[in-house]
């Protein structure tokens, strides 16, 4: 199910490089703004968050209430259930 999940983050996440969005292998308890090579917004850089499950979880369901003014174009993944499954996918990207 979270394989499927990912499906809507895809068009600008890859596992293994940056594109339009970061690389998100080894999302899971990396800092916010930390992957090399990839140009973060500010308020990205300065949010000092560090990804776990409970703010991976808050930012997929509303991303700019998290960290406003942060660049990603997604309005949220409403469904508690499907953001729970997409987390732990995540999880499995090493």
């Amino acid at each position: 199910m979270g394989k499927q999940a990912f499906a809507a983050c895809a068009p600008c996440h890859a596992p293994d490089q940056n594109g339009v969005g970061p690389k998100i292998s080894g999302v899971l308890n990396r800092p916010a703004g930390s992957v090399e090579g990839f140009r973060y917004s500010r308020a990205m850089k300065n949010s000092r968050i560090v990804w776990d499950e409970k703010s991976l979880d808050v930012y997929l369901a509303e991303p700019q209430k998290l960290v406003p003014g942060n660049l990603m174009p997604f309005s949220g993944i409403a469904d508690a259930r499907k953001r729970s499954d997409l987390i732990a996918y995540l999880g499995t990207l090493k």
